[in-house]
């Protein structure tokens, strides 16, 4: 990494209008990658399950309940731990904590390849949820580094984007695993754990090493850059206030901060059922495909999601108020939802309805979580954040778990209505969501 730029060496200086667009290219080209990566791979292990369950519930003996109880048990810690997590991460520094959770669950994901019964995979599930709290709030409070509120948007999807991805990954490689990894006498699904571990554990150690914590810290910056980067940041939030956390806790029980979470909640339970039950939805589309065949076709939607995810984005930092683009995805999301249930024994319609699914759930992170960081004071950004992702975690446990106990053994379409009206109600809370007067994209009181 270089630890100067040619205007650094040659002393040339810009003034503060020309510094804007070179500054963002240069955060876009360090800090997006990084965390691109990181969110990408946490993801991808997060979401293996779905595609491991194709073998693991007969080797486990699972059923479909049992699996979405499995799902679902993750999100217990993971809740719990996603504000402290990210007050450590502003005590100790992003390097430092985002190598941690990167390296930890990495090494969970692993030795999940190798549980032997239900009991151990609960615990690897509970692990796994320690071990990654805290990742998505951090890279979300990261982002308020690095991003002005009018480029955050398109910084949060840039970040975003390696959902779509990982699941587009994740789906187009776990099927192949499952049919042709037999090695070492371990299954296919166990090697769906093993080798999705791994990464994780390696950019953990080049995080470690690597990552800058702010721009006055970043060597691909200039002096001048940096000092102006971090001036532009800190009349929207003290990136550098590291005091009086007692203040940042009123984030928790904050109305707004609190009425924005349970929205959120509402649109997890739609997101985290698709991410743990594609895999059997596409099965039910279609009995007649391979483990290959299903990760294949199920990484169409993803494919969908990702461009709509970028295009949204740019528009939303176009717009500028964030609230009927975050609506307009949230229904989307449903229309997908109604049209694969209803086309549930027509596969291509049904598979246009995912598409619509994955379009609506993705292209809603960039322009909510804007929506959301623009209505928190410079005290409250780390606290608030994460307290609104983990609120919104309880939507990731009561999503699988609902899924799989009103799933019938060969039918888990049907259950795709609570996720359709959980969002729909999301639809008309963001109704009441009132924007300021002078700043259109930032929310400052609910009725």
């Amino acid at each position: 990494m270089s630890t100067s730029t040619p205007a650094a060496r040659s002393g040339a200086s810009n003034t503060p209008a020309d510094l804007g667009p070179t500054v963002l290219r240069k955060v876009q080209r360090y800090v997006l990658p990084a965390a691109f990566l990181l969110y990408m791979f946490n993801y991808m292990d997060r979401a293996a399950i779905g595609y491991a369950q194709l073998q693991m519930s007969e080797s486990l003996g699972i059923s479909l309940a049992t699996y979405g109880t499995v799902a679902a048990i993750f999100f217990v810690a993971y809740t719990v731990l996603e504000v402290p997590s990210n007050i450590v991460m502003k005590k100790v520094g992003a390097r430092i904590w985002l190598a941690r959770i990167a390296i930890t669950w990495g090494i969970v994901t692993i030795l999940t390849g190798f549980v032997q019964n239900t009991t151990q995979l609960y615990i690897a599930r509970i692990a796994l949820g320690v071990a990654e709290a805290g990742l998505f709030p951090g890279l979300l409070l990261y982002m308020t580094y690095w991003f002005r509120t009018q480029d955050r948007s398109r910084g949060i999807a840039g970040f975003s984007l390696a959902q779509p991805f990982a699941l587009l990954i994740g789906s187009a490689t776990a099927g192949v695993i499952l049919d042709h990894a037999r090695w070492f006498g371990l299954e296919g699904w166990q090697w769906v754990f093993i080798l999705q571990g791994l990464p994780p554990v390696l950019l953990g150690i080049w995080v470690l090493l690597y990552l800058a914590d702010r721009p006055s810290k970043a060597r691909w910056l200039t002096q001048d850059e940096s000092a102006w980067l971090e001036g532009e940041i800190s009349r929207e939030y003290d990136a550098v206030d590291d005091e009086h956390m007692e203040i940042s806790l009123d984030a928790v029980k904050n109305p707004k901060i609190l009425y924005l979470a349970f929205i959120n909640l509402l649109y997890a339970v739609g997101l985290y059922g698709m991410t743990f039950f594609l895999p059997q939805i596409v099965k039910q589309l279609n009995p007649e495909y391979s483990s290959t065949n299903i990760g294949l076709v199920g990484a169409i939607p993803y494919v969908c999601g990702a461009i709509a995810m970028l295009l949204v984005a740019r528009y939303s930092d176009q717009l500028g108020n964030r609230k009927p683009v975050v609506m307009v995805c949230l229904g989307t999301a449903v229309l997908g939802l109604v049209i694969t249930m209803v086309f549930k024994e027509t596969p291509t319609l049904g598979m246009i309805g995912l598409c619509f699914l994955a379009v609506g759930v993705f292209s809603y992170l960039g322009p909510f979580w804007a929506l959301a960081s623009e209505a928190l004071t410079r005290a409250q950004t780390a606290v608030g954040l994460a307290t609104i992702n983990a609120i919104a975690a309880a939507g990731g446990f009561f999503g699988p778990y609902v899924i799989g106990k009103t799933a019938a053994a060969d039918d888990v379409i049907f259950s795709l209505l609570f996720p359709a009206a959980c969002m729909s109600l999301a639809i008309v809370l963001l109704i009441f969501v009132k924007p300021a007067k002078n700043t259109p994209a930032a929310v400052t009181e609910t009725i």
